[in-house]
């Protein structure tokens, strides 16, 4: 576990990282640790008319991210959305005039680096709750650490990435994106009103397979689509090529971004169509910036936030921060980020006095519909409310189109 206290892609004039964006990119492509790049709250800007929180944070809220290889590409994203709405919130005056704390603890995926960071949240006496974590193992890991914490221990998790629909919530665990199961159902409804009624799935490990199999043939017996799971090579890449002929032009595949840059590599020189179709973990970015796009597969991915061009307060909202502090182009999974963050300060707005764990994790336990500048949190009886999900098709020029 280690805290982030270095920049992150900063704007022009302020110290650069460590490493390019692109050469990082590059190494989580090719399976390698990445650079420790870490993240920083830049200096906050002030808004128009506004005046910045000054003095000591009222409080702290703490991120835990994944910096494994194969999530650190969305949990990067994730924390410069939720460091973008941190520091305007904080910009414009923070909470009744004081800044609010947003720290960072990087794991390395394992269960003794999760355990490190749970424990250092834990002992901070400042920290009032957990936001954004990230990605479904540590989402996962914080609610079985939770369950063996005393009551004055456990913090308000909120707006975690927790795609695993499995997962047992307890009452201190706020979802609010849309999980595997709705980002399935809705992928295959909408290839099922298209009309197509046999899909190739593609998993991209083992591990992958035993989380999305059973939801993927429910779903599809559903919907009366088949289902054509395809042979898997000696590596993504290889099973791309070797895609037997009569292998059906609408691919899913379940996996993350740098499994999906490894396929999509394989998929380059096919002279047959195919369409490929990926979930919320892959971040069509990083795709297009590895270079890995070819015009005969092009990639669509569900995502579980508004498009990055919407119209809606929360999404210019975002954009206009992303402009104000980071040198990043927007991404569904920093829009998450951002959303995230903006649920936490809303629940903190709330207050009627200063945030202590109890009063925070009791307001959240409440459930109470909000409206996030058009992204609404609406809980259901399986204390959930990811519910939306749309799609983002990759052309093979790199364009998003919505």
């Amino acid at each position: 576990m280690k805290q982030n206290t270095s920049p992150y892609f900063p704007k022009a004039g302020q110290p650069a990282p460590a490493s390019t964006r692109r050469q990082w990119l590059q190494a989580t492509a090719a399976g390698m640790l990445a650079c420790s790049t870490a993240l920083q709250a830049q200096p906050a800007g002030k808004g128009a008319g506004a005046k910045a929180a000054a003095g000591a944070p009222v409080a702290t809220v703490v991120q835990i991210v994944d910096m494994s290889a194969d999530q650190q590409d969305i949990s990067r994203d994730l924390v410069v959305g939720a460091r973008a709405a941190w520091q305007a919130f904080n910009a414009q005056g923070g909470l009744k005039g004081r800044p609010v704390l947003h720290r960072v603890l990087e794991t390395d995926g394992s269960a003794d680096s999760l355990q490190a960071a749970w424990q250092a949240t834990r002992k901070d006496s400042s920290c009032v709750a957990l936001a954004g974590c990230t990605g479904n193992t540590v989402a996962a890991g914080v609610i079985a650490q939770q369950a063996q914490s005393t009551a004055d221990e456990r913090l308000a998790h909120m707006a975690p990435w927790l795609q695993n629909a499995d997962t047992v919530l307890d009452d201190a665990s706020f979802p609010i994106f849309a999980d595997h199961h709705a980002q399935i159902e809705h992928a295959l409804k909408s290839l099922a009103v298209m009309g197509v009624r046999e899909l190739g799935v593609v998993y991209a490990s083992p591990a992958a397979r035993t989380a999305s199999k059973g939801e993927l043939e429910r779903t599809s017996q559903a919907l009366k689509l088949r289902l054509v799971t395809l042979p898997a090579g000696a590596s993504l890449t290889a099973t791309a090529q070797q895609l037997p002929a009569q292998a059906p032009s609408i691919l899913l595949f379940m996996g993350g971004t740098p499994e999906l840059a490894q396929f999509m590599q394989g998929m380059k020189g096919r002279k047959t169509q195919h369409f490929v179709v990926a979930m919320a973990d892959a971040n069509l970015q990083t795709l297009a910036q590895l270079g890995t796009l070819t015009s005969t597969a092009p990639v669509v991915v569900t995502q579980t936030v508004p498009l990055v061009n919407a119209g809606l307060p929360v999404v210019r909202a975002y954009r206009d921060a992303m402009v104000r502090y980071y040198d990043e182009p927007p991404t569904p999974q920093s829009l998450a980020g951002f959303i995230g963050a903006r649920y936490a300060i809303t629940v903190l707005q709330g207050l009627d006095a200063a945030p202590t764990r109890q009063n925070v994790l009791a307001a959240c336990q409440r459930r109470n519909p909000l409206d996030l500048g058009g992204f609404q949190v609406r809980f259901d009886g399986n204390k959930r409310s990811g519910h939306y999900v749309t799609q983002s098709m990759l052309s093979p020029d790199g364009r998003v189109v919505g």
